[in-house]
């Protein structure tokens, strides 16, 4: 059986023109393993800015659904779309990301049955030079059987 991992690229707020979550990284190891440091990831388009987070799991099962946390557009005020991610587990756990804490939550995705979530495809601004950043607005995961 495989164990997926999580790892988020934040840029922390900087009281200007913030970007906030610019990418999602999926790792997969051997649940067998008694290490994380060998594994195999996935990952979609990544934002220009921030810091890959460390590494965070389900204490057991399977990354199952998620809800993306979004800012709204803000008229002239800093834009930054997608701040955090949250997953609930296969056996009820919840695994939150290490973005920000702006925005609202959005509805739950559909619940994966079989091995979970496996694929993901996101949806990056190109950065906008004098204008203002977003990163990454929006994210599909997909599950396997």
């Amino acid at each position: 059986m495989k164990k997926l991992l999580l790892t988020l690229n934040v840029e922390d707020p900087i009281n200007g023109d913030d970007t906030a979550l610019n990418g999602i990284r999926l790792h997969c190891i051997q649940s067998s393993s008694h290490s994380h440091h060998s594994y195999s990831s996935v990952q979609s388009d990544v934002g220009s800015w921030g810091r890959w987070t460390d590494i965070k799991w389900c204490p057991s099962g399977f990354l199952a659904s998620f809800q993306l946390r979004v800012e709204s557009f803000q008229g002239n005020n800093d834009d930054t779309a997608a701040n955090n991610i949250l997953f609930r587990c296969s056996r009820g756990s919840f695994l939150k990301g290490g973005g920000t804490n702006w925005g609202d939550w959005g509805t739950w995705s559909e619940r994966c049955e079989g091995k979970g979530i496996c694929g993901i495809k996101t949806r990056i601004e190109v950065p906008q030079g004098a204008g203002d950043d977003t990163a990454l607005n929006d994210v599909i995961m997909y599950c396997c059987d």
